[in-house]
């Protein structure tokens, strides 16, 4: 048992599986696996190594750091790609290290070239086009110019255009206008790109959404995010079981406290929740400190984020706390301090999802994942257990996660 009264228990064996899912979907492409937010808080070295295991190719990340962490923890096996950073990130230990880098703006090229030289090692780079996402990106005015440059610091050696990529901002709304004018841009950008002389390895511009609803945005790599964590980018339009996909995290904690209280009874700061009747209230020791999002509290008229005790389904009562949440229990409940509370798993046995919590809070859920806070151990699972079985069933090895540069842990 751990110390703290709560883990987050990851199945690297639905990694494993949701990988092979997703490269069944692309059949004509590679798979990315995209592993930033340390892996949207499922843990970035256990996470990319399983995403390997199950077929994906190439790694990314936002930050040099991501990268550099992935690198300096034996993961050599793979392209990985880091796309996002400032003036005066390391990028000669990144090129040193043999990571890709995204060129997004005319700036971005010459402090890769200075690191290149810096490093007496040529860099790998993927031009990153804005075709109307309107965030990091060449808008098409930039294009040419970087373009000319990059060819110029190819003839010299000192970088290898190999990649052009974009990212799509409705793709998560299938058939939406945007997403075939942001197609028809980037075919656009990747013909220019071409017709330079440039011999490009990989031109990717699917998400996890895209990989899962448009074959024909697949191109060469397809980058899946949320759908290697077993959560449908589409839940609109159906759930993870639709894709092949199952969740990899369990949310889970131990009730701290269970007492009687009378009706009348004010539940936790403002009072928002006042118990109807004599009932038995629980607490439940993780709150917004821990991930747990304040905007699922519950009021007498809405109950508030979804737990499974013992079986049941209850909701939040009142005012997520920065530590805690407090759980009705029902009238002469017999549930004890100690007992397991699951936040949000597969669904599988009944327990509430990430999706679930994400209605409850007005949300994505990506931010329910990804939100889990540092001080709750993750525990991982090696199974390649099918859908349906369950993981309360099967042991925890204790894996706490390893501190990540830069803040990703």
């Amino acid at each position: 048992m751990n110390d703290f009264p709560a883990r987050v228990v990851v199945d690297l064996g639905a990694v494993r599986g949701n990988v092979r899912s997703l490269a069944a979907h692309a059949p004509t492409a590679q798979v990315m696996a995209v592993v930033k937010a340390d892996a949207y808080g499922h843990g970035l070295v256990p996470v990319a190594l399983a995403a390997l295991e199950g077929g994906a190719t190439w790694l990314g990340t936002a930050q040099v750091t991501e990268a550099l962490h992935l690198r300096r923890a034996g993961v050599t096996g793979a392209r990985v790609l880091a796309w996002l950073y400032a003036p005066g990130a390391p990028l000669r230990e990144a090129v040193e290290a043999d990571v890709d880098l995204g060129v997004a703006a005319p700036w971005a090229l010459d402090e890769v070239a200075a690191a290149a030289r810096a490093a007496g090692r040529t860099a790998r780079v993927h031009l990153k086009v804005d075709t109307g996402l309107s965030r990091n990106g060449l808008v098409p005015g930039q294009l040419p110019d970087v373009l000319a440059a990059a060819r110029a610091l190819e003839a010299e050696g000192v970088v290898d255009v190999v990649g052009v990529f974009s990212h799509l901002a409705l793709a998560d709304e299938p058939g939406h206008p945007t997403v075939r004018a942001q197609a028809d841009a980037f075919a656009q950008a990747v013909g220019a790109v071409e017709r330079a002389g440039v011999r490009l390895e990989v031109r990717h511009l699917a998400n996890a959404a895209a990989t899962l609803t448009d074959p024909a945005l697949h191109w060469d790599l397809v980058r899946p995010g949320i759908a290697v964590y077993g959560l449908s980018p589409v839940p609109q339009v159906a759930g993870p079981d639709a894709y092949g996909l199952v969740p990899a995290m369990t949310f889970e904690a131990e009730l701290a406290t269970v007492k009687p209280v009378p009706a009348g009874a004010g539940v936790s700061y403002g009072h928002r929740y006042v118990v109807p009747r004599d009932t038995v209230l629980g607490v439940v020791p993780v709150g917004y400190g821990d991930g747990v999002p304040r905007h699922a509290s519950g009021t007498q008229d809405r109950p508030g984020g979804p737990l499974q005790v013992g079986g049941r389904r209850l909701g939040v009562a009142g005012r997520v706390c920065m530590d805690q949440v407090v759980v009705d229990l029902g009238p002469g409940a017999h549930d004890a301090a100690g007992d397991r509370v699951v936040l949000f798993g597969p669904g599988t046995g009944g327990e509430p999802t990430a999706q679930d919590w994400a209605d409850a809070a007005g949300t994505i859920s990506y931010e329910i994942v990804t939100r889990v806070g540092g001080r709750v151990p993750r525990t991982y699972v090696e199974s390649d257990r099918p859908a349906g079985d369950d993981l309360g069933a099967v042991a925890h090895a204790a894996h706490p996660p390893a501190a990540v540069p830069g803040g990703v842990a």
